[in-house]
């Protein structure tokens, strides 16, 4: 087993080690208005009820949109869209409709209000699950109510975010490690 030569690193930076999971897009709408951002920061909560803690900062223009509506869909996109993955967290829906701006299509989903974006390779649709850790962390907890997923392919190339500007797209898969501790290690 190999060993690493380590140096201090700034504790404000951890993000890029640690980050969840893939970038989505989460699409919102309130009172005939809705927008979509780019998210980094999500992590599963729970499997039943299948909950999703999300990060929503307090100067982003979806988050009274969620916050009024308590209604979102987040939205896998592809490593193909990484261009307007990068668009939509570039600009501000408070003056943009990022749909027509990005051409994408807004349908409607099957339980909530929020737009699904088609040209995604899933969508998951929720509703507002616990709001009481939004004012002081600016974390939604949502509870996904459907789930949209593409039959193929089975495991798509998604866009992770490391910060600073830098991605990477998702690797190859393995069932290698099948099992990841055996019973006499535990």
């Amino acid at each position: 087993m190999r060993t690493y030569q380590k140096q201090d690193f700034p504790v404000g930076n951890v993000r890029r080690f640690l980050e969840p999971g893939p970038i989505v897009l989460v699409s919102t709408a309130y009172k005939g208005e809705a927008n979509i951002m780019t998210m980094g920061w999500h992590m599963i909560m729970e499997f039943e009820p299948s909950l999703v803690g999300c990060y929503i900062w307090s100067e982003n223009h979806s988050r009274e949109l969620a916050r009024k509506s308590k209604e979102c869909v987040i939205n896998l996109p592809t490593a193909d869209m990484a261009a307007k993955v990068v668009g939509i967290g570039n600009c501000s829906g408070r003056d943009t409709d990022k749909f027509a701006r990005f051409n994408l299509t807004a349908t409607k989903g099957a339980k909530v209000m929020a737009p699904v974006i088609s040209e995604c390779y899933a969508n998951f649709e929720c509703r507002l699950h616990d709001a009481s850790l939004i004012n002081k962390y600016s974390l939604f907890v949502w509870e996904v109510v459907e789930a949209h997923v593409a039959r193929s392919p089975r495991y798509p190339r998604t866009l992770h975010y490391r910060g600073d500007g830098e991605f990477m797209i998702s690797g190859a898969n393995t069932r290698r490690y099948r099992r990841l501790f055996k019973p006499e290690m535990l």
